[in-house]
């Protein structure tokens, strides 16, 4: 059975960057599973996957506009310094979520200035072409529940 969508795909991956640095993999982890076609993953990887069978293994490169976008300089701003709380130790790299009007976001402390932060709220992956190493582990047809969630059956059961 082909990867299409409306089916779930496991897969198994590393992601390096262009540096061949591993910035994530499944190792040691049950395969990622996701509805094909929902846009669950990034669209340059599931692109990169459309009519890969079981078994099959390969590499994905993926840039930045099918990614996770380019950066954008107007996501970083100073914000005031009493905004966190008082006693919060706030540290360069720490990351933190923030709920604004495009919903649910990871915003990354940048630098500490005095009485204010520099926040960025770029995704971390934002600018950087991304390479998959993948095997695809198992495609089936997703069930009625789950092309409604948009979710394989058992993904909100993790922990």
């Amino acid at each position: 059975m082909e990867v299409a969508n409306k089916r779930v795909v496991s897969i198994e991956y590393t992601l390096k960057d262009t540096e061949g640095n591993v910035l994530d993999s499944s190792e040691g982890r049950e395969p990622l599973a996701f509805v094909h076609g929902t846009q669950s993953i990034i669209p340059g990887l599931e692109k990169g996957i459309e009519g890969w069978k079981e078994g099959d293994s390969g590499e994905v490169t993926v840039q930045p506009e099918d990614g996770y976008g380019e950066r954008t300089d107007e996501l970083q701003q100073e914000v005031p310094r009493d905004i966190f709380q008082a006693d919060a130790e706030i540290e360069p790299g720490m990351r933190f979520q923030a709920v604004g009007e495009q919903g649910a976001q990871i915003i990354t402390v940048v630098e500490l200035r005095d009485d204010k932060v520099l926040i960025d709220a770029n995704h971390p992956l934002a600018g950087q072409t991304l390479h998959f190493d993948v095997k695809i582990a198992g495609v089936r047809d997703a069930s009625e529940t789950e092309l409604e969630s948009g979710q394989p059956d058992g993904a909100d059961e993790e922990a």
